[in-house]
């Protein structure tokens, strides 16, 4: 791998640290162009990976781009419309509908990301654990979608009326059990989706026992939480500092996939050579 793409693959791998600062810092919010510029340069360093792969690899290897691409794309539509638009008890009625729309988004193409990834891993010949992984991701992905199109609703109804309906207060229990299942189920698909990787070559066995740690921090930390959501304005600590809160804010679960698609792009990189310079 030459020295552009191993910084775009490093670039690209530390996006989901740069959101805590970017989405979280409200003084960015006037400034569009920020978003803008973040947004190219995630484009640009995927491209750097994955270009010689769709342009003259084989069919393969743009079915590999292409799963990467699909995990990745939420996060690279957040670069460009989230700059400084920091929680949903900070932002505005009309930002928090914005921000459904795009978990709605989301919640579709980390699902369509998934069973491409399904795909992948079959042709290679492991079957067992990508059939388990691909069933978690679907029933997640439905989940996510029942989820983030009600906070869709809700934010509309806000936008126009300043108040949520008596009626949808009532029911935040059982949203929130769905909420909660659908982020376990994504933690669940991402690490046997590792492991299944981890068995064709897919990911190195240092990057297995990375996914499998990681997500099984996090699925502990949700559970310690439990299935109740909570109001981050009545933690006894800023929610910065919860971290079972944290593991359970609708986005977070999708870092993890997000990092499997970056590491797709980059073993399509290595199978491609870079073009010579004249």
């Amino acid at each position: 791998m030459n020295t552009v793409r191993r910084i775009s693959y490093v670039f690209l791998c530390v996006v989901p640290f740069l959101n805590v600062g970017v989405i979280g810092a409200r003084a960015l919010r006037p400034y569009w162009f920020v978003g803008f510029v973040y947004f190219a340069a995630m484009i640009v360093a995927a491209w750097n990976l994955c270009g010689q792969a769709v342009r003259r690899g084989t069919e393969r290897d743009r079915r590999m781009c292409l799963t990467g691409g699909l995990l990745i794309l939420f996060t690279v539509v957040i670069a460009l419309l989230w700059v400084g638009i920091a929680p949903p008890f900070q932002a505005t009625p009309v930002e928090n509908r914005m921000r459904y729309m795009v978990l709605v988004l989301g919640s579709v193409t980390m699902t369509a990301g998934f069973l491409m990834l399904e795909t992948l891993v079959r042709e290679k010949g492991e079957y067992l654990l990508s059939k388990l992984a691909a069933t978690f991701a679907i029933l997640a992905g439905a989940a996510y979608l029942i989820w983030n199109c009600d906070a869709l609703g809700m934010s509309v109804i806000r936008a126009r009326t300043r108040q949520f309906p008596t009626e949808v207060i009532v029911m935040a229990e059982l949203f929130d059990s769905l909420l909660f299942a659908a982020c376990v189920l994504t933690y669940l698909a991402t690490l046997i989706f590792a492991l299944s990787m981890g068995r064709v070559g897919l990911l190195s066995r240092a990057g297995k026992i990375g996914y499998t740690v990681a997500n099984l921090i996090l699925l502990g930390l949700l559970l310690v939480r439990g299935l109740s959501f909570p109001d981050p304005k009545a933690l006894s600590t800023p929610w910065y500092f919860n971290l079972g809160f944290i593991a359970g804010i609708p986005a977070v679960p999708w870092i993890m996939p997000y990092l499997l698609g970056v590491v797709l792009l980059r073993r399509a990189a290595m199978k491609t050579p870079a073009p010579k310079m004249e």
